[in-house]
């Protein structure tokens, strides 16, 4: 349905930002506007302030910015029609009238939700009558709780071909209606019209109001054919565009920050009983674009977690080939791959929740997964076969419609492709000046690939290829072979992988320093600002206070903002970056710099910062991936990081001392 701007402007002009935002933040009035701790990120100091006079909130802490709608639509995960439904029907607002066509539609669909309805009271009611008494052992086994089976309305489907249909018929419901939700099987060839489950324990299929629009049956019989069935399609139910559970998930994702999409009902509900809520399933079929967009709703990066097994990996790598074409910047998905032989529900039970968290938190970005794929199990020692790697990876991209998320796969794949054939690369991923130019890769002075069962080169930094089954190489990183390389213990206590200097610390300072001496920079800057990722907490909250005070009053100068902030718990932060000693490298941040000049510092040293922080990122999935496969490969793909940040601290230090040169 099309909304009129008439109508819209109608429900935003009686419902103000404040009420609507105000039943998941509580705000303070400042002046104008309202203050409160953004709903989309943690914070102690506010930085998400809504203004009911313009009709938007901004939230100075995640760059979210927008009105009623959006708000809804954000934090509930509800679709553009579901939240103008929402908020209408709280404003007291009339929707436009269906034509004659849309409201019989709408009232068979009224029916037949009322039938599902039914059913799923008829089933509960089962479970806890003489009928569901196989059923119950089944549950007890798999101990669930009683207010699980609540929460989830749990129930029986009995054994018998009519026990549904004599059922519903009472409650007045004809045959075709039985027939067309799906609960019936029927048709020309079949005399008599029966139950389509039976001898089932039922899992009730929510849409994203938490209607009943179809069942799971678990078959009790292990005789039967399928052991899990789902509804068939009907005009309530596709399942290609639903999760089970989500309309449970949604909060709980929206509060975490993330949600876990599975493989099946039971590890949803075990999830659920362990404290993960945010856990939700495809309806028996492999991830669908649908799916995935209802994912991204609930969260920017889902987790999909998969068994440990091959069936497992062949899983996730049909979802990385139904995610690539649709990655947005800042969306994508997570790969957790449990222990062989595990799904969700039993590793749970037997390790604990804390087991679990363990797996996700060691989640596998798309990138990783895809390249394995590609990479793993293959004997890639000629030229040909190299060249047949580079053009799949090169169609895969192409795949990607975001040109910019493209060009950055580009990059990566790249790079991962330059470490496997043992190029040695700069910190863009690029062969460094001369590599590869003598012979093969990796400057390997032979003129040849490295072989299958060859000893490989260690001219490059990753040193020699590992070797997988049959000597074929491969990425150690990829989860491939059981090798483990511990470097030695002078390695490890060199400069070369010591912990990082001051550097990132005082260019945090200096660009604080400048937003101080220059506010206009707060305007012009405020959301890369608000973006900026911090190492030091209290330059965080300096940086927090600074926006917070704009917001109220964004005409203040340099001396009533240091008044402002004198006043507030950042007091001594404030007064320990106006003495930081600055180099002449730094005098953009200075009172007496021209706009200019502040301008062109201010991108310079963001550029240093965003990349510093960056790689000290990439350095610390690196130690961790190394902490896992404690790898030759891991281990170089460290000493490599470190280069480049020695290399990026260097150009400070060679600034300041150029600096010093010129004045001497």
């Amino acid at each position: 349905m099309r909304f009129s701007p008439h109508l819209l402007d109608e429900i935003r002009a009686r419902l103000p930002v404040s009420h609507v935002v105000g039943r998941k933040v509580a705000l303070k009035r400042k002046g104008r506007e309202y203050a409160g701790l953004s709903p989309f990120k943690m914070e102690k100091t506010p930085s998400f302030f809504v203004n009911d006079q313009k009709g938007f909130y901004h939230c100075f802490a995640s760059g979210e910015h927008g009105d009623i709608f959006k708000f809804v639509m954000t934090t509930e995960g509800l679709s553009f029609p579901e939240a103008v439904e929402r908020l209408a029907q709280e404003a007291g607002v009339a929707l436009p009238k269906v034509e004659v066509e849309d409201q019989e539609r709408a009232d068979e669909r009224t029916r037949l939700l009322a039938l599902m309805e039914e059913a799923a009271k008829f089933f509960q009611a089962a479970l806890v009558g003489a009928p569901g008494t196989e059923a119950r052992r089944y549950i007890e086994k798999r101990g669930l709780k009683r207010e699980t089976l609540a929460t989830f309305r749990i129930g029986y489907a009995p054994n018998s071909r009519s026990a549904l249909k004599e059922h519903l018929a009472k409650a007045g419901y004809t045959l075709e209606e039985m027939t067309l939700s799906g609960m019936l099987i029927a048709g020309d060839d079949i005399p008599v019209a029966y139950d389509r489950f039976r001898h089932r324990v039922m899992f009730p299929i929510g849409d994203a109001k938490g209607r009943i629009v179809a069942f799971g049956g678990r078959a009790l019989d292990p005789e039967q054919n399928a052991k899990y069935l789902n509804s068939p399609e009907t005009p309530l139910f596709h399942k290609g565009h639903l999760l089970f559970n989500a309309h449970r998930a949604r909060a709980a994702a929206h509060d975490k920050d993330r949600v876990i999409a599975v493989e099946g009902y039971m590890d949803v509900i075990s999830l659920a009983e362990a404290g993960f809520d945010e856990a939700v399933a495809p309806l028996g079929t492999a991830l669908t674009e649908d799916q995935l967009k209802l994912l991204w709703r609930m969260s920017a990066e889902p987790i999909l977690c998969f068994d440990g097994d091959s069936a497992g990996k062949r899983a996730a790598f049909r979802a990385v080939d139904t995610a690539l074409p649709h990655l947005k910047p800042g969306a994508s998905v997570m790969f957790a791959f449990l222990p062989d032989g595990l799904d969700p529900d039993d590793l749970v039970r037997q390790q604990g929740a804390a087991a679990l968290d363990g797996c996700l938190g060691r989640a596998r970005p798309l990138v990783d997964v895809l390249f394995e794929r590609e990479w793993a199990g293959r004997d890639w020692s000629t030229p040909e076969r190299r060249a047949g790697l580079e053009k799949s990876l090169k169609t895969l991209i192409s795949q990607i419609e975001d040109e910019s998320v493209r060009a950055h796969y580009r990059q990566a794949l790249g790079q991962r492709l330059r470490a496997a054939w043992g190029e040695p690369v700069d910190g863009r991923g690029a062969p460094r000046d001369g590599a590869g130019a003598r012979g093969g890769a990796g400057g390997n002075r032979s003129g040849s690939w490295p072989r299958a069962g060859a000893q490989g080169t260690r001219n490059g930094p990753l040193g020699a290829l590992r070797r997988g089954p049959g000597g074929r190489a491969f990425p150690p990183s990829l989860g491939q072979g059981t090798e483990r390389v511990n470097p030695s213990s002078s390695l490890r206590k060199s400069a070369l992988v010591s912990s990082e200097g001051p550097q990132t610390a005082h260019r945090e300072a200096v660009l604080i320093k400048a937003v101080l001496n220059h506010p206009w920079l707060i305007e012009d800057q405020a959301e890369v600002l608000a973006d900026l990722p911090f190492t030091s907490s209290a330059l965080s909250g300096l940086r927090d206070a600074i926006l917070s005070a704009h917001a109220l009053d964004n005409s203040l100068d340099t001396e009533s903002l240091r008044t402002h902030l004198n006043k507030s718990s950042v007091g001594k932060v404030l007064s320990l970056v106006e003495r930081s000693v600055s180099h002449k490298c730094d005098r953009f941040a200075e009172p007496q710099a021209g706009r200019s000049e502040v301008a062109d510092g201010w991108r310079h040293a963001l550029a240093m910062h965003e990349r510093h922080v960056g790689l000290q990122q990439s350095l610390e999935a690196a130690e961790r991936a190394w902490h896992d496969d404690r790898s030759e490969v891991s281990f170089a793909r460290i000493c490599d990081l470190k280069r480049q940040l020695e290399a990026l601290s260097s150009a400070d230090v060679f600034d300041a001392a150029a600096d010093a040169g010129r004045t001497s």
